[in-house]
């Protein structure tokens, strides 16, 4: 086998490669013979039709099975060989053969993975969130889980703040109704922003059987453009007025956080031990964050444009399956590449840099780390065993916590190394928002 190497720009290279006919004909002599020990033709019994047949019949399609392997197998040799790290899918493509007939000739065109030199990190300021989770939080939560449990009782009052209305309303613009201007039986809370401010401000006093008419003016930029900053007359028909009830903390209350027995102590642990998880799981995702950040930044890196288009590929797929599990028909909606080119370059740049510093620090996963990453997800389900039996009774399934845990060393790695600032985030804004 001969083989060329040119460079065509800093990551694409080609392979010139010749490989000699005698060592391919003589693997299509032998794929024929193997063909006619079981080859079925007209008037021969199977496997006893002479090779001349059996290559009248199946020689093109063997000629091609061999060539093909041929060719792969002598551009990974050669890859090998020249010691490139392929990235990608190659490009192949004939060239044309010389008249002695001695050699097949072919060209692949491909990328290789770029040289990555991590940037400096020795002193680089990285900030790291840190947030209080005192008393005060978990009362705010269990203020959040009851009213996510509110009761509404019918009362025969006048609306005011806070309460559920349901009514009737009917609209106009310069006296023409419009579109989504009207609607029957529709309830909202009052005071919950469900509505435009001057039409929940309209329905305040009002009883039970009680109409008004409000002149409410849509804000410019809203999402309706047909009446984005016009002024409309809603004439609102109330049906029903109810109160909100929220549930006392008691042991019925307990019993809906899944507290079995309904011990209101019990509950109070219960969730501040879930308040506390999910808030150290989103400052180390916001930490986390700011990591790969301080890398991308400090580590300018080449990307392979075969890697960015798988990575493209897998990420349109993915909103897909999003959109299908969500009730929508994917095939309505166009999903240009162009849509996730920015995330899939980071994905790519990220993981990149991330693979260089796992393996110039040394820092694998080991079978403790990967299990105690599996233990505390297990944790928050209530047969935690049975999910560390989900992960253990297939290697494929330790793949996700693995890739978690070289993530977690990674941000080890660099922390140790940079200037780490602390700063306080303010508990609602940690928990107001998913990272």
């Amino acid at each position: 086998m001969q083989v060329q190497l040119e460079t065509l720009s800093n990551l694409e290279r080609r392979l010139n490669i010749s490989l000699p006919m005698a060592t391919i004909d003589a693997q299509i002599v032998e794929r024929l013979k193997r063909v006619a020990r079981s080859a079925r033709i007209q008037g021969f019994r199977p496997g006893k039709a002479p090779l001349k047949i059996v290559e009248m019949n199946y020689g093109a399609q063997v000629r091609d099975e061999v060539l093909n392997e041929q060719v792969q197998q002598g551009f990974y040799n050669a890859a090998a060989e020249q010691k490139l790290r392929i990235a990608g899918y190659p490009r192949f493509e004939a060239v044309a053969q010389d008249d002695s007939k001695e050699h097949f000739k072919f060209a692949a065109s491909f990328e290789v993975y770029p040289e990555v030199t991590v940037g400096e990190l020795d002193g680089k300021e990285i900030e790291k969130p840190v947030t209080e989770v005192g008393d005060a939080e978990i009362e705010k939560t269990v203020d959040i889980l009851r009213k996510q449990r509110t009761r509404f009782n019918h009362v025969e009052r006048a609306a005011a703040d806070g309460d559920r209305v349901i009514i009737d309303f009917s609209g106009t613009i310069d006296g023409e109704a419009f579109e989504g201007g009207s609607a029957e039986n529709y309830p909202f809370v009052i005071g919950q922003g469900q509505m435009l401010p001057e039409f929940e401000a309209g329905a305040i006093g009002l009883k039970e059987g009680e109409n008004r008419e409000v002149s409410v003016t849509f804000p410019e930029d809203y999402q309706g453009k047909d009446v984005a900053g016009k002024t409309a007359l809603f004439n609102i028909s109330v049906k029903n007025v109810a109160e909100a009830i929220l549930p006392e903390i008691d042991e019925e209350f307990a019993k809906t956080l899944g507290i079995a027995d309904g011990n209101v102590e019990k509950m109070w642990v219960e969730v501040r031990k879930n308040v506390e998880r999910e808030a150290k799981r989103r400052l180390q995702a916001r930490t986390k964050e700011n990591v790969m950040q301080a890398l991308l930044d400090a580590t300018p890196i080449d990307l392979p444009k075969a890697l960015v288009e798988l990575e493209i590929g897998r990420l349109a797929e993915q909103a897909q399956r999003d959109m299908q599990q969500r009730g929508m028909d994917p095939k309505n909606l166009k999903l240009p590449p162009a849509l996730f080119a920015k995330q899939a370059e980071r994905r790519v740049a990220l993981g990149l840099i991330l693979a260089q510093i796992v393996e110039a620090n040394k820092l694998e996963a080991t079978e403790e780390q990967v299990k105690a990453i599996i233990e505390e997800f297990a944790d928050s389900y209530e047969q935690p065993a049975d999910v560390l039996s989900w992960y253990y009774a297939s290697p494929d399934r330790l793949e996700g916590p693995k890739s978690t845990v070289l993530e977690n060393n990674v941000v080890e790695f660099v922390l140790s190394k940079a200037n780490v600032v602390e700063k306080a985030l303010p508990f609602d804004t940690l928990m107001g928002s998913d990272v």
